[in-house]
């Protein structure tokens, strides 16, 4: 079991000299994170198991004591979990189709073009409506916010979740003077969608560290969401 591990991930980090197997159309899935199912973003790899992942997908599996390789289960040492570089250079090499417009895009900027691609937002809106499998008794949420991804409130890329909006505006918008509405804090009960924040930046990388998802009670007001918040942080560590 165990050679067959090791053969199983030393495959995974092999390519055939002319390029990845299974041509433009496995690409995209070929350099997929195994936890967000997306195109990698500053990959890391498990030294144990060469398993590769999304450095933020990862950084969940670090903070515990006894860490398990999300994919093959394995224990591993967290001091030895690296930046994959070949992988960055191979995302930064090879092109595939958009999923929407059909554009060939490097792999690298493939997250950012799928946000803001008219034809991808498309396709989203027409995915048929939620209906439970059988029926229940349960009313079908109506008219909630969506408090889980974002549109940039400088170019209006669409689709980020809280990090990658983050990410995506330190990246992209670092010198941008406009003053704009911060689109989680207006997306939230106690926001207000008019207030335009004097350094969006800095609001974005002092207030939102951590994600609301996964420590906010949305019917509290924000300085008693705050003080859970920062207590249940601090409980984790």
């Amino acid at each position: 079991m165990a050679m067959f591990r090791s053969l199983v991930a030393s495959a995974q980090q092999r390519q055939p000299p002319g390029g990845p197997a299974g041509g433009d159309s496995g690409l995209e899935a070929q350099y997929s994170c195994p936890i967000c199912l997306e195109v990698y973003h500053r990959p890391v790899a498990i030294g144990s198991c060469g398993h590769t992942f999304c450095g933020e997908c990862l950084q969940p599996c670090l903070q515990v004591p006894s860490p398990l390789c999300p994919l093959c289960r394995l224990p591993f040492d967290p001091k030895k979990v690296d930046k994959a570089t070949h992988v960055e250079k191979q995302l930064s090499s090879y092109k595939a189709p958009c999923r929407g417009c059909s554009k060939k895009v490097t792999l690298a900027k493939m997250r950012v073009h799928v946000a803001s691609c008219v034809k991808v937002q498309e396709q989203m809106a027409s995915c048929p409506k939620f209906v439970p499998v059988v029926p229940t008794s349960q009313p079908i949420p109506s008219a909630v916010p969506n408090r889980s991804t974002f549109t940039c409130p400088y170019c209006g890329a669409r689709n980020l979740d809280q990090q990658e909006l983050v990410r995506h505006c330190v990246d992209n918008h670092r010198s941008d003077p406009n003053r704009v509405v911060c689109p989680i804090c207006s997306a939230m009960p106690w926001g207000d969608p008019s207030y335009k924040s004097a350094n969006f930046l800095q609001h974005l990388l002092h207030r939102h560290k951590f994600s609301y998802d996964t420590f906010v009670d949305y019917s509290i007001d924000e300085e008693a969401a705050f003080q859970a918040a920062l207590a249940l942080s601090l409980s984790e560590n």
